[in-house]
């Protein structure tokens, strides 16, 4: 059956496995995605939404950089919201709600119709290796299929064990198998394994729920979109979520199944995201809380089956059930399936490089759930920088690289294979110390021409990304050039309580005040006139005041980067023994050994190495 040897394999199709085998291929590699169920390519299989804090932002980095996710949650959403809009243009992050059959369908339709890919639905029991490098997979019905590079996407399934009270039964995902043998042969080969949790809350049937008695929680008046590209179009329709509130009543019956909780019986023994608990450990761990949030989401345009995000648990069923009906508007409720929780095996990330390729064996790269994270958003990140790095390395061109301070993606690497996870890791703005360089509405500046370098975004979005900058940087110079009379411009500043002008003063250095917006100034004909002229859209136009507004803090920022890029620029050698630097302390010769860091600046951000650990490496390297 598999008489070629493929350039790369990927096993898995979720959100890593399906944007690795989408950019593999469309730089032009044969590619296989060998996955366990074809009817579930980029399956949702938890909350039906894409984007929101930070991840939002991920989201359209996939986008510039010529991956499917943005594209196809265009194309599935039912809802769009610009979340934190209250907060300054580094925390805008995009969110939408996704009709989740139509999204792993639109996957799936997208992908068979990429060139270069090849499919095929069996179970992969197992890799091939020889020496220390991978010559491809083998599968549960003894197939060998050979391949220069593999990406592992396993997700959730390697040695699923899913939980519902006392129950317990192996599983990928409710109604699905768990996948065995891989993790085993990874240990043989060196690997140091774990195990995480994750879980999931019950689906209703909304035929069951009384929204009267529910808020009502629309989408935004003007939605946006999260492709840069114009192969999407903003929603002209949307369907509202709702939100519920739990009780201190909900509390005290869910309490009563708590013995016979998997978190608290001693059943569960990984650990779960911090970030995303379970309605049992909210209630346990904010003890003085007597309410929480519950939102009600739709799974589609046409499904009554709603999700309810904010109750993930794993309390038995029973429990479940009754403490939910105590729910204002779900009084009633029907249950389509309960929540539970699933553990699942993962491999500390510090055994890769930035690439994502494993440092025990060449060619074999790993995305996902299968390093420590969690999110839809930062599997498919991992997945298409996997695909791109495994394409190259089969290409022997120069790995694909993504600095912290050029993207989210960047930084999402960076932190697992420096400092790896020892909890499901999810993606914060806190966590990039250049969030203002890194918005959502800048990712194609910052990404589109490095995509393109390596064949992966098209010269038609090249254009696209260049057109918008020419107009924005254009907009900008207008207003840095452009002065404006005290008796135009004063009545708009005294509308806002803002100091009159005495004297003509430049539009820029007006428009910086924070209380002074574009609508404000499109109200001067000059303004209106050149947008006019230039056909100036929504996007140039945020783009302009965002970088007249910001333009000391984005300065600013540039500076650090700048800084901190001279140490990313000093190469430590491979293999490098820092044992012969007595000067180091014990902790950073370990710390540094076992990770193996690329350069001065990865070095700097492990744990447990300090600035005079650096001090010692620089005064090496004769710095």
């Amino acid at each position: 059956m598999f008489g070629k040897e493929y350039d790369v394999i990927v096993v898995g199709a979720g959100h890593a496995g399906s944007e690795a085998a989408a950019a593999a291929a469309n730089m032009g590699s044969s590619t296989l995605l060998i996955t366990m169920n074809l009817q579930n390519i980029g399956q949702m299989s938890c909350n039906p939404a894409m984007g929101g804090i930070a991840k939002g932002q991920i989201v359209r980095e996939i986008d510039a950089l010529g991956g499917y996710s943005g594209i196809i949650s265009d194309k599935t959403a039912i809802q769009f919201k610009m979340l934190n809009k209250s907060k300054g243009p580094a925390m805008w992050s995009p969110r939408v709600q996704s009709d989740r059959m139509r999204f792993s369908e639109t996957w799936r339709l997208m992908l068979e119709q990429t060139p270069n890919l090849d499919f095929y639905q069996e179970m992969v029991a197992g890799i091939i290796v020889k020496g220390d490098k991978i010559v491809g997979v083998r599968t549960s019905l003894g197939l060998e299929v050979r391949g220069k590079t593999v990406v592992l996407t396993n997700g959730t399934f390697l040695n699923g064990l899913i939980h519902i009270g006392e129950k317990q039964f192996g599983g990928g995902r409710a109604g699905e198998s768990a996948s065995f043998g891989i993790t085993k042969e990874l240990v043989d080969l060196g690997f140091e394994s774990g195990r995480m949790k994750t879980g999931t809350p019950p689906r209703v049937d909304g035929r069951s729920l009384d929204f009267s008695k529910m808020i009502i929680q629309p989408g935004d008046e003007h939605p946006e979109k999260f492709s840069y590209s114009n192969a999407t179009k903003p929603l002209t329709e949307q369907r509202p979520c709702h939100m519920s509130y739990t009780s201190p009543l909900v509390h005290d019956l869910l309490k009563e199944g708590f013995d016979r909780s998997p978190m608290f019986n001693g059943s569960i023994k990984s650990i779960g995201p911090r970030y995303c608990p379970s309605i049992e450990d909210k209630i346990n761990r904010f003890a003085d809380k007597d309410r929480h949030q519950l939102f009600v989401e739709p799974e589609g345009w046409n499904t009554v089956e709603y999700y309810i995000n904010g109750f993930s648990t794993s309390l038995p069923e029973d429990v479940q059930f009754k403490a939910m009906r105590q729910v204002a508007g779900f009084e009633n409720v029907k249950f389509f399936r309960p929540g539970y929780a699933i553990e699942y095996d993962y491999f500390p990330p510090t055994q890769l490089k930035h690439t994502l390729e494993t440092k025990l064996v060449s060619g074999l790269f790993f995305a996902g759930q299968i390093n420590g994270t969690t999110g839809y958003e930062e599997a498919a990140s991992q997945g298409l920088m996997a695909g791109i790095n495994a394409s190259l390395k089969v290409q022997e061109k120069d790995p694909f690289i993504i600095q912290r301070n050029e993207a989210y993606i960047g930084v999402l690497i960076d932190d697992l294979i420096t400092k790896g996870t020892e909890e499901p890791y999810r993606m914060f703005t806190s966590r990039a110390e250049y969030r203002t360089l890194l918005r959502q509405d800048n990712a194609d500046f910052r990404l589109t021409p490095m995509s393109h370098k390596i064949g992966l975004a098209s010269d038609e979005r090249l254009r696209m990304m260049e057109k918008k900058e020419k107009k924005s940087d254009a907009f900008v110079k207008f207003f840095k050039d452009t002065s404006v009379a005290p008796e135009v411009i004063n009545p708009i500043l005294e509308s806002k309580d803002s100091a009159v002008v005495g004297q003509s003063d430049k539009m820029f250095k007006v428009f910086s005040r924070p209380n002074i917006t574009m609508d404000d100034m499109r109200t001067i004909d000059t303004v209106e006139a050149f947008i006019s002229e230039n056909e100036l859209d929504h996007e140039v136009l945020q783009q302009a005041e965002i970088q007249v507004k910001y333009a000391g803090y984005i300065n600013k920022e540039k500076n650090n980067a700048d800084k901190l890029n001279r140490l990313e620029g000093l190469k430590i050698p491979a293999n490098f023994d820092y044992s012969k630097l007595k000067s180091l302390s014990y902790e950073a010769k370990e710390k540094l050994t076992a990770i193996q860091p690329a350069t001065v600046s990865q070095a700097s951000r492990i744990s447990g190495v300090s600035p005079n650990d650096i001090s010692v490496l620089l005064v090496y390297m004769g710095r």
